[in-house]
């Protein structure tokens, strides 16, 4: 369930930059879907470790 967002962030991410900006756009939007997908995995967990 904590991988959820990488699964949702990356191909969404490569969606709209290929959209916008053909191959190389597909790139720079994988890669900040990626990484937006890590931060967004990593706060889901240490919320859900706080709350214990």
């Amino acid at each position: 369930m904590g991988c959820l967002p990488i699964l949702l962030l990356f191909p969404l991410g490569f969606g709209i930059g290929y959209l916008i900006d053909g191959e190389i756009g597909g790139l720079w939007g994988a890669g900040i879907g990626f990484v937006l997908g890590l931060l967004s995995m990593a706060l889901f967990i240490l919320a859900l470790r706080r709350r214990h």
